[in-house]
């Protein structure tokens, strides 16, 4: 896909920034508001509330480089990119890359990769500004410190084998190219599950209410991680329409009322040449149930000489 401008779409709760190759990036009111309340009630070596701005700033300016890194790496594959998001959580850069595991894995490891140019850069800031020499540093110097260990800290903890972190869908990545897109999201999730656990301990030794709420999150995102690889199995395991196949992760099409009318009916589209046995409307795109993108009905009408079907060529 080009990385040409993408269009605006209100997003509900947020602010949108700015645009930037392409891609928009919004910022959740909520960010705000913890900003706040971190900004109140921390307790910081800095002299003045204007370094503790600065930080907290910069943390979101790191995470920003982060999330674009993903989105770059995915349109370097012919991926799309909807929005980056940043919010109180750190930020999510919503990627489509195309369904094959090496574009998946490029798409994920961008973003932490980043990091890692990050941490030479950060830490010889701190350094060429003595930081490290003395034992009363000041403020720039203190806040050079934090920013480098922000990143590296952001780096190893996204880095954790915990679904939906980068690590977890790093190793997801890793598996698919052995078991296939449902198992390997199947056990990344099973394992996500296991390592939020222990986060949730350690959350709670340490009563960091944010890494409370975080580890919740990340639990809530495994058993949905389960949810969806039961549901892709399912999918997988479903008859097929012969002579056809998505244009984009090139499976057939299950046999079944597996869409849905804007007037509510469920239909199967290629048995009704995209039809609607109910209203009577035509659709002359169809979204995969699988991969979840939209293409032209007609061009999954493919037969592997990469020929339309006769009985359903006609326009639709």
């Amino acid at each position: 896909m080009s990385s040409g401008s993408a269009r605006y779409q209100r997003v509900p709760g947020t602010v949108r920034l700015f645009q930037a190759f392409g891609i928009n990036v919004y910022l959740h009111w909520s960010w705000a508001v913890v900003a706040i309340v971190e900004l109140q009630i921390r307790h910081s070596s800095y002299s003045s509330q204007i370094w503790n701005m600065a930080e907290y700033v910069s943390l979101f300016g790191i995470v920003l480089l982060h999330e674009f890194g993903h989105a770059l790496a995915c349109l370097s594959v012919g991926g799309r990119v909807d929005r980056v998001l940043l919010w109180p959580l750190g930020g999510i850069a919503y990627v489509r890359p195309p369904r094959r595991p090496g574009a998946f894995l490029w798409s994920l490891a961008a973003g932490p990769l980043v990091n890692v140019v990050l941490l030479p850069i950060t830490i010889g800031l701190w350094v060429s500004f003595g930081g490290w020499e003395t034992t009363s540093p000041s403020d720039f110097q203190t806040y050079l410190k934090m920013i480098a260990v922000i990143n590296g800290v952001l780096l190893v903890f996204n880095m954790l084998p915990i679904y939906p972190l980068d690590g977890g869908q790093i190793l997801q990545a890793i598996l698919w190219f052995f078991i296939g897109p449902h198992r390997s999201l199947r056990v990344a999730a099973m394992i996500g599950l296991v390592g939020a656990g222990g986060v949730v301990v350690l959350a709670m030794y340490l009563g960091d209410i944010w890494l409370i709420v975080l580890t919740i999150f990340l639990v809530s995102q495994s058993l949905r991680g389960l949810k969806q690889a039961k549901a892709m199995a399912t999918m997988l395991a479903v008859p097929r329409h012969a002579g056809t196949r998505c244009p984009v992760c090139h499976e057939a099409a299950p046999l079944g009322a597996y869409w849905r009318c804007p007037c509510g009916q469920p239909f199967d589209t290629f048995a009704t040449a995209g039809q609607c046995p109910r209203c009577g409307a035509r659709h002359e795109t169809t979204g995969c149930p699988l991969c979840g993108e939209t293409s032209p009905h007609l061009a999954w009408l493919t037969i592997a000489e990469g020929t339309i079907p006769q009985a359903v060529s006609r326009p639709i």
